[in-house]
């Protein structure tokens, strides 16, 4: 029986949490062939104790940290066959013996242009996906875009090493049922720099008095390093017409989105962008920036807006405010599109994935 290693410490995470959590649940459910050990807070993981074939390491080590490679150390140090790190803060020491295999969502960290962080984390980003790019035996990249990011920014030459693996949507946000409320339009995501909302409150700065939404920001906006706190006070000049949930737990944030009366998603940087896909699941139309990795996942089933350009922005926020017929042509494409992402294939691919690295 192989024995596999999976860190699942970022399980709480906004992006990278959901990624972890719906894998799991069906990869752990379908192998007894593998014994998995998962690495993280015991009191996040326990929902997957009752697997046969699961063991939980408690671990609340930091991640981005010296300590946590010297923890990784200890845990690899008892004998693994295969080691999953689904962020790029993989293991630096791993012996000859063990395998291992890295999901990348995007490279942001090393997007020096947008990337407001000091320059020992750039410095760190740097060391870390250079080592990867050599130590991993198998690179999953959650989309086209990024796989081509990471082989030019990179330096990876090697294709075969590289699968790309779509992420699926939670089959919850097909089971919403819309409730009428006022209109109001919704953005899903943190407030940082690079989510570019500081675009879209200017934006609806020039149109708030010529449409009837609200303006509701669902997403954790304390604690980061790189909150955009321009946001906050520029969102506070317009009073209750632009509203902060902060987080959310997932069955109140799918009812505010299927409420929606469209959303939009300015980012100017996504490896993937799960919210507008999780949007179109629910029927919500979605404004979203024609950029990076978004016209890849979304296709031809959303409004596109430039992220750079406010009065663009501000324009198709009014021109879909007042277009019925636009919303509805937008919702119905979005929901058939949006079911060709599935967690059950993610895991199967996924799962094929980890049997070609442990038969290598």
């Amino acid at each position: 029986m192989f024995k596999i290693l999976v860190d699942a410490r970022m399980i709480r995470s906004s992006g990278i949490g959901v990624y972890i959590n719906n894998l799991l649940q069906i990869i752990l459910g379908d192998n007894r062939n593998y014994q998995f050990s998962l690495l993280g807070a015991k009191e996040d993981l326990n929902h997957f104790s009752n697997f046969r074939n699961v063991s939980i390491i408690d671990c609340n080590v930091s991640i981005y940290s010296i300590k946590e490679q010297i923890e990784l150390i200890k845990v690899i140090s008892t004998g693994y066959d295969l080691v999953w790190s689904p962020h790029y803060n993989i293991p630096i020491f791993t012996s000859a013996n063990t395998k291992l295999l890295v999901t990348i969502h995007d490279i942001f960290h090393l997007k020096h242009d947008i990337n407001q962080n000091s320059i020992s984390k750039k410095l760190y980003a740097n060391f870390m996906f250079r080592s990867l790019s050599k130590k991993a035996d198998k690179i999953i990249c959650v989309s086209k875009f990024t796989k081509n990011e990471l082989m030019k920014k990179v330096n990876v030459k090697s294709t075969s090493k590289i699968e790309v693996i779509y992420n699926g949507v939670d089959s919850e946000w097909f089971k919403q049922s819309r409730k009428k409320r006022e209109p109001y339009i919704i953005y899903v995501g943190n407030v940082k720099p690079h989510k570019n909302l500081t675009n879209l409150i200017s934006a609806f700065k020039l149109v708030y008095n010529d449409i009837p939404h609200n303006l509701i920001i669902i997403g954790k906006k304390e604690g980061f390093i790189t909150s955009d706190n321009f946001v906050i006070e520029s969102a506070a000049e317009l009073g209750n017409r632009v509203v902060f949930t902060g987080y959310l737990e997932d069955n109140e944030m799918r009812q505010m989105v299927s409420d929606a009366d469209f959303m939009v998603y300015p980012s100017i940087y996504e490896g993937f962008g799960l919210p507008p896909l999780e949007a179109m699941a629910c029927g919500c139309p979605v404004i979203a920036s024609e950029i990076a990795s978004i016209p890849e996942v979304c296709g031809d089933n959303v409004e596109y807006i430039n992220p750079f350009d406010i009065k663009d922005i501000a324009n198709k926020l009014v021109f879909l405010a007042n277009n019925s017929q636009r919303k509805l042509e937008l919702s119905n494409k979005g929901l058939a599109h949006s079911r060709g992402f599935n967690w059950k294939q993610s895991s199967e691919d996924t799962l094929k994935v980890i049997r070609e690295v442990l038969e290598q």
